[in-house]
């Protein structure tokens, strides 16, 4: 009985810190630093359209009170600034990735923790990278292993068959799939394989369906089922629910073999 009421206010004390994790930052930003413990998704920080010393602000109260901060369309004047207060100083350091501009921002003692996850990733062509790293990103820091292959869509199609085979036999769990143009491939794929499939349009497309409107709609309309769509160079939300998916069949390995998942 003491067992069951320790448990029982454990769980409140739980649910009440997670319903209160909003904390406000400086009158200009509130931080949702209690998401990841409430969604299994850390707060990802959109440099776009804010001023550097904001961003800078925000970076540094999230690595405060959370251990990092995940920055997302970071330019050059953001990354600069960051890199002069930070300078990897105050047991802090600072990695940019230029091709994806997502900039992470930790303390030295923040580890991510394994989940057991697994997200395969695929683009139609190399123009596609900077928005699949982006979500690979994402992927790798809510805890998932990832396997990445580029420039294989369908103008030579010959060239999807021996990545594809390589993400089945490594088990992966979803395969998240980055295409322009007509945005045909993960139409492919997910006639192909027998796990969940994202499809993320990229805007590396012109003509009648520029900036990405035709891979959109191409992906909306597609036949092939157990494929979803996110939005128009959505990296970061096509990274994020498909290492939903991955660490659910990570704990699931995790709870089959023995050992205990990331809580």
């Amino acid at each position: 009985m003491a067992m069951r009421g320790f448990q029982s206010s454990l769980g409140k004390i739980q649910r009440k810190s997670r319903l209160l994790a909003v904390k406000e930052l400086a009158g200009f930003a509130k931080l949702d630093v209690g998401r990841e413990i409430r969604k299994g998704i850390p707060e990802v920080v959109l440099a776009e359209g804010k001023a550097p010393g904001d961003v800078v602000g925000i970076a540094q109260a999230m690595v405060e009170r959370t251990g990092r901060a995940i920055i997302s369309r970071a330019d050059g004047a953001c990354v600069r600034l960051l890199r002069s207060k930070i300078r990897n100083g105050n047991g802090t350091r600072l990695d940019y990735l230029p091709r994806s501009r997502i900039a992470l921002v930790k303390s030295r003692s923040f580890q991510v923790r394994p989940s057991g996850g697994r997200v395969g990733i695929l683009t139609a062509g190399t123009s596609d990278i900077p928005v699949a790293e982006e979500a690979e990103t994402i992927a790798n820091e809510m805890g998932c292993e990832t396997r990445s292959y580029y420039d294989v869509g369908v103008a030579g199609l010959h060239r999807l068959f021996d990545p594809l085979t390589d993400l089945l036999k490594w088990d992966a769990d979803v395969v998240l799939v980055v295409a322009g143009r007509e945005g045909a491939l993960p139409t492919v794929v997910a006639g192909i394989v027998d796990v969940p499939v994202v499809g993320v349009p990229t805007s590396k497309s012109y003509g009648f369906g520029e900036k990405g409107l035709a891979a959109l709609a191409a992906m909306l309309q597609s036949c092939s089922l157990g494929m979803s769509v996110v939005n128009i160079d959505g990296g970061v939300g096509a990274g994020a629910v498909a290492a939903m998916i991955a660490n659910r069949m990570g704990q699931a390995r995790n709870r089959g073999s023995g050992r205990r998942g990331p809580r």
